[in-house]
């Protein structure tokens, strides 16, 4: 079996699975250890460097890291950290952390970008650049900053207060905000002489609903992004009794929700197919049922009801479906007809990229759907100063994927103007230290502990209709925190193996509490695989293999997804072939371009 080489930092930081499957890779575990320690503000600001806006992310984030925490992974009753929640937490309680927050150089550089939309996308742009000396200038159509996540995400979820604050942190570094000033032409905006333009404008037009009825009822069926915004900015103030919802997904959640602080009493989300298919986090569904949502599945829109010249409700199919040993839809099938009174329809269907204000005549290649052809790594379109990010260059995401899409961006954008390769990019590395404070003493907290996942709190049920902006959820008290910081694994501390030290005892095999420890036979890796102590339960996670063992030519196998990093092995080799090591992954950012003493410039000169 090929021995694992543990120079590539993608292999330590695939162990790391929350901070993988970050798409801003933060560093989950150092966060919630600095937090565990009571060290808010710093573990505000580990937080910030990767995700930018913490308070808002841990209010709002789709938490890709959550589904992939190895805690999860450990039995039926067991469930993520609550990762989200206690990010949230180092936010709220940080204090004032203006003073360690990037500044903006006296001396500019003269160079100039413009930024299209104020959304997560574009700020985050603006943050990287802002700091190492570009003038950024970020035009806005609405009268506020914070794109959808201002105008679609309801102030019950993400307080107006958290969205100021963060964007504020970097409009503060001398970014010239243009509110109120739509770009209503690509052409002119090129014509001013920027040396780059990003566009984070999002995915601003929500899909219709094309069906009988539709233009006879058009006062009282809404665009559900659309709908979100004129509640969001006090356009909107009430609703019908009767609220129908078409579409399962996030947004649907918040109009829904949205709709019985409005005067709704009977609000009906519509699924035209069953729950596993929804696209909405489950934990959005649970909130939305809490508060007496009805999520009716299996039924799939057919026409607008129209009575005396007024909406009446629809009428839906009731459809059937059958399935195969994976849950997939094999067949289908309609069995009838059922009509649902409603005073309004919302349509939460999906959202499209809308970009009627850039000429075609640019050198900007769109592609189907009209959507811009734009390079996945670079972010660079067809014209090269012009870049694009977040919803605009994709279609809908989530927010965290658009502050990465910034970060690369921003990498690119300082390239192109320096005049270098844009594609050139920095390596990402890792760093290891250890942790050992004695003979069998960590500097971290390793016990397994075995408490349950903290449950958050929220506002009582007939406390949150009283205003639009009343936030949910409570946030964790300091003894949920310190419960639920202690359930983190701390995947980063590494089990560093040195074969040269290795006796070949065995000492570390018998006292695995989890059976992640193979010595055995080298093979071909299919062969050993079938060997170890425990079976491979999931392919997508590494296992590391070391070199021939002196003694017998065997060789240690660790099965990564299996591993508690409890330290067990570490304490009980009487070799210290074993260590505990911290791993940190160099991410690199536009900053990190500037000098040569930055870990990822250090290793591109190395």
């Amino acid at each position: 079996m090929k021995p694992t080489d543990t120079s590539d930092p993608d292999y330590f930081h695939r162990v790391v699975d929350c901070q993988w499957a970050c798409p801003a890779h933060t560093p989950v575990p150092e966060y919630i250890r600095l937090i565990a320690q009571g060290r808010f503000a710093d573990a505000y600001l580990v937080n910030r460097q990767s995700n930018v806006f913490p308070g808002i992310l841990g209010r709002v984030c789709d938490r890709p890291c959550e589904p992939a925490c190895r805690r999860g992974r450990l039995g039926a009753e067991e469930k993520p950290v609550a990762i989200c929640r206690l990010k949230r937490v180092a936010a709220d309680h940080r204090g004032d952390v203006t003073e360690h927050l990037p500044k903006a150089p006296e001396q500019k550089n003269g160079k100039r970008v413009a930024l299209v939309g104020a959304g997560p996308a574009s700020l985050t742009v603006a943050n990287d650049l802002a700091q190492i000396g570009y003038a950024c200038t970020i035009f806005e159509a609405l009268d506020k900053p914070g794109g959808l996540m201002r105008s679609n995400i309801p102030s019950f979820r993400l307080p107006a207060q958290v969205l100021d604050d963060e964007i504020g942190y970097v409009v503060g570094m001398d970014v010239d905000l243009r509110l109120g000033t739509p770009v209503k032409s690509m052409k002119a905006l090129l014509a001013e002489g920027y040396d780059a333009v990003f566009v984070g404008s999002g995915a601003p037009k929500g899909k219709n609903l094309d069906l009988p009825g539709r233009e006879e009822a058009a006062a009282n069926i809404h665009i559900g992004i659309q709908w979100l915004e004129s509640v969001a900015f006090g356009h909107i103030n009430s609703v019908g009794k009767r609220v129908l919802i078409i579409g399962v997904g996030n947004t649907a959640m918040d109009c829904c929700r949205s709709s019985l602080r409005l005067g709704a009493t009977d609000v009906k989300v519509m699924a035209r197919k069953p729950r596993a298919f929804f696209k909405a986090s489950e934990w959005e569904l649970e909130d939305a049922e809490e508060e007496n949502v009805e999520i009716v599945i299996n039924h799939s829109p057919k026409s607008f009801v129209v009575k005396d010249g007024k909406l009446a409700g629809m009428m839906f199919e009731k459809i059937e479906y059958s399935f195969d040993a994976k849950g997939e839809i094999t067949d289908q099938q309609v069995v009838e007809d059922v009509f649902f009174p409603a005073d309004d329809v919302v349509l939460a269907i999906g959202q499209d990229n809308a970009f009627p204000w850039i000429e075609r005549d640019l050198g900007i290649e769109f592609g189907k759907w009209e959507v811009p052809v734009v390079d996945k790594k670079t972010f660079q379109s067809t014209r090269p100063e012009v870049f694009f990010g977040g919803d605009a260059a994709f279609g809908p995401a989530n927010i965290i994927w658009a502050v990465e899409h910034g970060h690369q961006a921003a990498i690119s954008i300082h390239r192109h103007c320096m005049g270098e390769s844009v594609s050139d990019r920095l390596p990402r590395g890792v760093t290891l230290a250890s942790t050992k404070m004695g003979m069998h003493e960590w500097s971290y907290s390793n016990d397994f502990d075995p408490s349950a996942r903290r449950k958050m709190q929220h506002v009582e049920l007939k406390r949150r209709f009283e205003k639009l902006d009343v936030e949910v959820e409570l946030g964790f008290t300091a003894d949920e925190a310190a419960t639920e910081v202690e359930r983190c694994l701390n995947c980063d501390i590494q089990t560093v193996f040195m074969p040269q030290l290795c006796t070949e005892c065995d000492a570390c095999i018998d006292i695995c509490p989890v059976d992640c420890l193979t010595i055995t036979p080298d093979g071909e890796e299919a062969d050993v695989l079938k060997r170890l102590s425990a079976p491979v339960e999931n392919p997508g996670q590494a296992v590391f293999a070391s070199v021939p063992l002196k003694l017998t030519g065997r060789i240690m196998v660790k099965d990564e997804n299996v591993c508690l990093h409890c330290g067990l092995c570490a304490e009980r080799c009487p070799t210290a072939a074993w260590d505990m090591q911290k791993s940190s992954i160099d991410i690199p950012y536009a900053s990190d371009e500037l000098g040569g003493n930055t870990p990822c410039q250090q290793r591109k000169a190395g």
